[in-house]
């Protein structure tokens, strides 16, 4: 009984341990919430009021013109829709074409499959340029176009690797028992490997969500003559371009009044919450397996 109590009784550098961990994680947390409650705050306050600066948590002066500012821009519509489009197209499109080629060289059997990794991950440093991949992506089309927004994004060197490291972790003897089955290569991708690799599916599937979500150079650089094909993304930072200028210009009565009902500030808070809001959501979901995906994924080389 009394080594219970005893083991019950924590030591002083355990208790010390315990309040440090305590008081650590509480403050990575309060420095990892509070960019983000700002963001919300400024976003819902007066743009003029909030120049003044001093906003933390709450708003000092409630308004809704920022995000009335916001979802009023001409595109607003037309860009959600693009942009949920290439998300959801390009997400799909690229966990299948990244998964198809990490199983394929994740087989020892395969006689290119050093060659193919070596080719891939020199694709990661070495780029042939702007203007040449401009080029390229006219003579095949693509300019001009949606598919513009998911076909380049299909194969990701980064992708491939993390996919290949997880599915080379899985035991042999799963493939092998398939095989004295009579199991084929898709056979066994589909109802073997797949369903084992749904942590790592989830990553990438997370990785290629959020940079379809928030890419708009690619609208600016290939469809800006094409507005039914532009992007929430490339829409909002018009919009923000445009309400700079317009609070740095002094020459019309019009332009000062425009100025002070939204601000850059308050724009560019209430366009970064619109844009965050849906990957908010999604990650949730997605977070047990991407924890498992991202850190076994990761161990091996």
């Amino acid at each position: 009984m009394e080594n219970i109590i005893r083991h019950k009784k924590k030591s002083m550098p355990d208790l010390l341990f315990t309040i440090f961990n305590v008081t650590f994680m509480f403050l990575f947390v309060v420095l990892t919430l509070y960019p983000v409650l700002n963001t919300v705050a400024i976003s819902f306050n007066d743009g003029l009021d909030a120049v003044r600066g001093g906003i933390h948590l709450f708003p000092r002066k409630f308004s809704l013109d920022s995000y009335t500012t916001v979802l009023k821009i001409q595109g607003f519509k037309t860009g959600a829709f693009i942009t949920v489009m290439r998300t959801v197209l390009g997400t799909i499109f690229a966990l299948v074409a990244n998964a198809l080629l990490s199983f394929i060289i994740s087989r020892k059997r395969f006689l290119f499959r050093s060659s193919l990794s070596v080719f891939w991950i020199i694709t990661m440093y070495v780029n042939g340029g702007m203007i040449p991949v401009m080029v390229l992506y006219k003579n095949l089309g693509l300019t001009n176009s949606f598919w513009v927004y998911v076909i380049p994004g299909m194969v990701s060197a980064f992708n491939v690797m993390v996919m290949r490291t997880y599915m080379e972790g899985l035991p042999d003897s799963l493939e092998e028992s398939a095989q004295l089955d009579g199991a084929g290569y898709m056979t066994i991708f589909i109802k073997i490997i797949s369903p084992l690799c749904k942590p790592v599916y989830a990553t990438v599937a997370l990785f290629v969500a959020v940079y379809q979500w928030n890419a708009w150079f690619d609208a600016m650089l290939y469809n800006r003559m094409k507005p039914e094909y532009t992007t929430l993304q490339y829409e909002l930072m018009k919009l923000l371009s445009s309400v700079m200028q317009q609070s740095g210009s002094a020459t019309s009565a019009a332009n000062s009044a425009a100025a002070t009902a939204v601000t850059p500030v308050s724009v560019r808070s209430a366009a970064t919450v619109v844009t965050m809001l849906p990957i908010i959501c999604i990650y949730p979901f997605l977070q047990r397996y991407f924890v498992t995906g991202l850190t076994i994924g990761g161990v091996k080389g």
